[in-house]
């Protein structure tokens, strides 16, 4: 059986760059003063308040974001076993990083994040997506019964005593709300290392331990920026726990292994395409949902390695109101990742070599690369909640007695996505190949 921790399910996880110094002549003058006092306020206590992007802003990077989403997705896709991320964190920080990019760096970075918009509104665009995603669950008449909790978070945290450029800070602050929180990695790597550990440890409930790993930080570091997201949600339609019985999973190897599956019948915007079948479960409020992909018998592999944005809107645009008997596997699972080769492998090279990066926004010297990206990934699904979707279509049909509905029992592997309805962001994907 599953061990859960908290009765509503519960999501985290959270993303972060570390930068490394570039060692070489004339870098790195330890002399500098930093621009973060050791005990900064966090800068959603002191920065200016954000200015939105205009709507069409937000949505061309909804749009990007999903775009690279899948494009991340794939990279990652190799790797054996369930497959859990927030493509929106790692934009997020990477967007953040970008502030201080310049040139070449720069421009691999818009190319491979899938960014359009020139770089002023780009920021305002995030600022005023950041305010419309920390907006959601808030008491309204949307919502009966329990709310949820959802929330972004950023900070960046340079060495004491190292100078940042007054408009990178300006930037990050302004419109990520990223405080700066000085810290010696100098003399202390690892009491710094456990600083930035602990903070997402509180920033996801405690649901991702250890972000920084063994190793990741040393006496080199200069400047880490993180981002964590939250999100704790019920159902907008609870399972009925009386209904979880064991049954079979069908495994990619042929085997088969029992999984506690929840059943749910009622109406569902659900879809078929040629070779699967699709269904979207709301969250309470009704403005973030699950959208649970399901390839047929067989079909999975081929679905999962060819995936696109345009190919996931399109099932999007088909789905339609259809009563379906629902069947999900509960789970729980944490992934975990460096980035590095799959940014690499989408174009963003220069910004991991020393003698090419130029971050030279972010000090006023081209003094900085990126050493690590390094995310990290909880997902829990149960009767009360979820961020994980399975779906069994069957098909509707007109009849002279009342409609049976259609059938979907998830008991094979499959993929899904945790979207705002309203702006198209995607927050999560992920697969489950074995609950």
């Amino acid at each position: 059986m599953i061990r859960r921790s908290r009765t509503a399910i519960q999501l985290a996880l959270s993303l972060v760059l570390a930068i490394g110094l570039l060692l070489g002549s004339g870098c790195g003058d330890d002399s500098r003063d930093t621009t973060a006092p050791d005990s900064a306020p966090a800068a959603a206590d002191s920065h200016e308040e954000p200015t939105n992007g205009e709507d069409d802003s937000v949505s061309s990077l909804a749009g990007s974001n999903a775009a690279f989403a899948f494009d991340l997705y794939r990279e990652l896709r190799s790797d054996p076993g369930n497959l859990f991320l927030s493509p929106y964190s790692v934009s997020a920080a990477l967007a953040m990083t970008l502030a201080g990019a310049r040139g070449e760096t720069a421009a691999q970075m818009d190319r491979a994040l899938r960014f359009e918009l020139d770089r002023k509104r780009l920021h305002q665009a995030f600022s005023g997506l950041n305010e419309v995603l920390n907006s959601r669950g808030e008491p309204s008449e949307r919502y009966e019964g329990e709310g949820f909790e959802f929330h972004v978070v950023n900070a960046a945290w340079p060495q004491t005593g190292y100078s940042l450029l007054e408009t990178f800070v300006d930037t990050i602050e302004t419109n990520y709300g990223a405080g700066l929180r000085a810290l010696d990695f100098k003399t202390d790597p690892t009491g710094a290392r456990t600083t930035i550990n602990d903070w997402v440890s509180e920033q996801t409930a405690e649901k991702i331990q250890d972000l920084l790993p063994a190793g990741s930080i040393d006496e080199a570091t200069r400047l880490v920026l993180t981002n964590a997201i939250y999100f704790n949600a019920p159902w907008l339609n609870p399972f009925t726990p009386g209904q979880t019985v064991n049954e079979p999973f069908a495994l990619l190897a042929g085997e088969t292994v029992d999984v506690p599956m929840m059943h749910l019948t009622r109406a569902f915007l659900y879809a078929e395409w040629e070779g699967g079948a699709a269904v979207e479960i709301p969250y309470n409020g009704n403005e973030l949902t699950m959208i649970v992909l399901v390839p047929d018998e067989g079909a999975f592999e081929v679905f999962d390695a060819s995936l696109t944005v345009e190919e996931f809107d399109e099932i999007v645009g088909s789905l339609e109101t259809r009563s379906v008997a629902l069947g999900l596997p509960r789970f729980e699972y944490t992934y975990d990742a460096s980035l590095v080769k799959p940014l690499m492998a989408l174009g963003m090279t220069d910004a991991f070599d020393g003698g090419r990066a130029d971050f030279s926004g972010i000090t006023g010297e081209p003094d900085l690369f990126i050493s690590d990206v390094l995310h990290k990934a909880f997902v829990s699904v149960d009767e009360e909640g979820t961020e994980a979707a399975a779906a069994t279509a069957v098909v509707f049909r007109e009849s002279g007695i009342p409609a049976q509905p259609i059938t979907l029992t998830i008991d094979r592997p499959f993929l899904f996505v945790i979207r705002d309805r309203h702006t198209g962001s995607i927050l999560f994907i992920g697969r489950v190949v074995e609950p």
